[in-house]
C-alpha cells in the first residue's frame, strides 16, 4: 500500500505563516491562482494591443495608447510590436495558463482528490511558488529596460535572440527568468509525482484517481523530464548573450567546427512539444470528470481514457521534429516525424471517443462548469483535426509560420486550456472560497468568450490559409493581402469581444468574494474525496485520513437510495 501516516500540521497563527510564507498546498493553490489571473490580465491586453495594429495599422490604440506610446502619439510602434508578441507567447504560456492548471489546481485538488493533508515537500512548495514570482518579476523589469524587453519571438531562436540579434539585457532577463521558472515547475513536479505515489489514502488504487489526478500526474512526469532540458538551452543562450560563446552563433559550424543556430531549435523543441501536453494533459483530466459528473454517468471507458492519456504522453515525447521540416532535415527524418506525428491521432481518438461515449444518453446538467467541459470538447476537437495539415510534410511547407499555425495551437493550447481553466475555476471555487460564484455570470462569461474565440481563431486559420504570415507588423503592404483587411477587422472585433467577456469573469470573482453566497459542503453532488470534507477546506483537510472503496465516478446506481452518486469513502452498492 502506498501510504504512510501523516500528521496535522499545526494551524498557522500569524498573517505571513497564513497567507504569505504559508506551507499549505490549499494557500500556495490560491496564491498560484492570483499569479497566473495578474499574468492573464497582462497578456490579454498585450494580445488586444496586436489586434487592433492589425486590424487598424497606423491608428492610436484608444484610451491607453497616449499613455502607453506618447513618442509615437499612441500608435504601437514596429520594434514595440516585436516585443508584445514575443511577450504575450511567453506570459500566456508560461506565466499564466501553467499556474492557473498545474500550479493552483495541481496544487489544491491532488492532496484533496487522494485523501492526503498535504503535498509530501511542504517547504519544497512554498519555495517553488516564491520561485515562480520571482521570475515573473525578472520579466516585469525587463519591461522597464532602456533598449526594452525580448522581441524574438516566444521560441527566441537564435540569430533573433543572440546579442547580434538582440542587444541590451532585455532578452537576457527572458532567459534567466524562464530559467528560474523552469526550476520552479521540476520542484512542483517532484512533489506532484512523489506526494502521487506515496500520499493516496488506503485502498486507492491507481485507477481510483480521478482524472485529474492523472492529467496532473502525467503532466508532472513531463515537466521533471524535459523542463531540464530547455534549462540546459537557456543556459548556453545565457552564456552566448554574456561570455561571447558561440554555442548558437550562426556560422560558428563552419568557422570553428562548434556551434549553430538550428542546435538552439533542436533543445527548444525537444521540450517545446511535450509542453503541448503539458499545458492541456490537465484540462483533459478535469474535463473527463466533470463530463462524468455533470452527465451523471460512470466516465465511458474511465481506464482506456486514463491508459490513452498515458500513451500520449509517451508518444509526445518522441515527436518534436515536426515543428522543424523547413530547417531543411533529412527527407527519412521528416517522414519519421510525420509518422510518429500521425501515431498520436490514435490514443488522442479514443479518449475523444470515450468523451462522447460519457455524454451519450447522459443526464445532462448545463451548469458553468459543464459548459466550459462541453466548450472544451468543442475546440479541441477543431484543433485536433487542423492539426493533421501541420503533421503532413507537404501542407507545412506551404502553412509553416502562416496565421493557419497560429490559428492551430490557439485552438489546441490556448482555447482548451483557458477554457478548462475556467471549468476548474467555477467547479472548485465553493471547496477553495466556501462561497458560490453567480450562475447567471458565469454563463454570459462562458458564451461571450466562445462567441469571441471562435471568431478570432478561426478567423487566424482563414488568413493563414490564404498566405497572411504571423509576426509582420504591417503585413497589408503587400498588395495581394489587401482583401484581407475585413477579415482581419473582424477577428480585432471578435478578440474585443473576449476581452470583455472576460470583465464578467472578474466580476462574479470579486463580488463573490467579497458578497458571495456560503456555499454548501458538496454543491454539485459529486463523489470524490474532497467533497467528503467542509467548504472551504479545513487546514488539514481531513481529520481522519479517508478510506478509499470505490471509484470517482458512482453516479446512478438505482440500489442506491436518496441520491444518485456514492461517495468514494461508501461501499460499492453491486447494481
Amino acid at each position: 500500500m502506498a501510504f504512510y501516516e501523516q500528521h496535522i500540521h499545526a494551524k498557522p497563527t500569524t498573517f505571513l505563516s497564513k497567507y504569505i510564507f504559508s506551507f499549505d498546498h490549499k494557500v500556495i493553490g490560491k496564491q498560484f491562482l492570483w499569479y497566473g489571473i495578474f499574468f492573464l490580465g497582462i497578456g490579454g491586453m498585450m494580445a488586444l494591443l496586436i489586434r487592433w495594429t492589425l486590424a487598424f495599422p497606423g491608428q492610436a490604440f484608444p484610451l491607453l495608447g497616449p499613455f502607453l506610446f506618447p513618442d509615437s502619439n499612441g500608435i504601437v510602434p514596429p520594434d514595440t510590436y516585436a516585443m508584445l508578441f514575443t511577450l504575450h507567447g511567453t506570459i500566456m504560456i508560461f506565466f499564466a495558463i501553467t499556474p492557473i492548471l498545474i500550479g493552483a489546481f495541481g496544487n489544491f485538488c491532488i492532496p484533496l482528490q487522494i485523501g492526503a493533508r498535504d503535498m509530501a515537500f511542504p517547504v519544497l512548495n512554498m519555495l517553488s511558488f516564491w520561485l515562480a514570482f520571482a521570475s515573473g518579476i525578472v520579466l516585469l523589469i525587463s519591461l522597464c529596460l532602456p533598449l526594452g524587453a525580448a522581441s524574438g519571438g516566444w521560441t527566441s531562436y537564435p540569430t533573433l535572440s543572440t546579442m547580434i540579434g538582440q542587444p541590451g539585457l532585455g532578452q537576457t532577463l527572458w532567459c534567466l527568468s524562464l530559467f528560474m521558472l523552469g526550476i520552479s515547475s521540476t520542484m512542483g513536479a517532484i512533489n506532484y509525482i512523489t506526494t502521487i505515489i506515496v500520499l493516496r489514502a488506503p485502498g486507492m488504487g491507481y485507477f481510483d484517481m480521478p482524472l485529474t489526478v492523472w492529467g496532473l500526474g502525467l503532466t508532472a512526469v513531463l515537466n521533471a523530464i524535459f523542463l531540464p532540458v530547455l534549462g540546459a538551452g537557456l543556459l548556453l543562450l545565457i552564456f552566448d548573450r554574456v561570455f561571447g560563446t558561440t554555442f548558437f552563433l550562426a556560422g560558428a559550424a563552419a568557422t570553428s567546427g562548434t556551434g549553430d543556430p538550428i542546435l538552439f531549435q533542436h533543445v527548444f523543441w525537444i521540450f517545446g512539444h511535450p509542453e503541448v501536453y503539458i499545458l492541456i494533459l490537465p484540462a483533459w483530466g478535469i474535463v473527463s470528470d466533470l463530463l462524468s459528473f455533470f452527465s451523471r454517468k460512470p466516465a465511458f471507458g474511465m481506464k482506456a481514457t486514463a491508459l490513452s492519456m498515458t500513451t500520449i504522453t509517451i508518444l509526445s515525447t518522441i515527436v518534436y521534429g515536426h515543428h522543424m521540416y523547413t530547417t531543411q532535415m533529412s527527407p527519412l527524418l521528416t517522414q519519421t516525424f510525420m509518422m510518429l506525428t500521425m501515431t498520436i491521432s490514435i490514443p488522442s481518438a479514443v479518449f475523444f471517443a470515450n468523451w462522447l461515449g460519457t455524454l451519450w444518453k447522459g443526464s445532462i446538467r448545463f451548469d458553468s462548469p459543464m459548459l466550459f467541459a462541453l466548450g472544451v470538447v468543442f475546440v479541441f476537437g477543431l484543433g485536433g483535426l487542423t492539426g493533421l495539415y501541420l503533421a503532413t510534410v507537404t501542407t507545412d511547407l506551404y502553412l509553416h509560420d502562416t496565421y493557419f499555425v497560429v490559428g492551430h495551437f490557439h485552438y489546441t493550447m490556448a482555447a482548451s486550456v483557458l477554457l478548462g481553466g475556467f471549468a476548474a475555476v467555477y467547479f472548485w471555487f465553493p471547496k477553495m472560497f466556501g462561497k458560490m460564484l453567480n450562475e447567471t455570470l458565469a454563463k454570459i462569461h462562458f458564451w461571450l468568450t466562445m462567441l469571441g474565440l471562435n471568431g478570432v481563431f478561426m478567423g487566424m486559420m482563414i488568413v493563414g490559409y490564404a498566405g497572411m504570415h504571423r509576426r509582420i507588423y504591417n503585413p497589408f503592404v503587400y498588395e495581394f493581402l489587401h482583401k484581407l483587411i475585413p477579415i482581419n477587422t473582424f477577428i480585432s472585433v471578435s478578440a474585443i469581444l473576449m476581452g470583455l467577456a472576460q470583465l464578467f469573469f472578474v466580476w462574479n470573482f470579486i463580488h463573490t468574494l467579497l458578497k458571495g453566497e456560503k456555499a454548501q459542503q458538496n454543491p454539485w453532488n459529486v463523489g470524490t474525496l474532497e467533497w467528503t470534507i467542509p467548504s472551504p477546506a479545513p487546514h488539514y483537510n481531513f481529520d481522519k485520513i479517508p478510506v478509499v472503496k470505490c471509484g470517482p465516478h458512482e453516479f446512478s446506481n438505482p440500489n442506491v437510495k436518496d441520491k444518485d452518486f456514492q461517495y468514494q469513502t461508501e461501499e460499492l452498492v453491486q447494481a
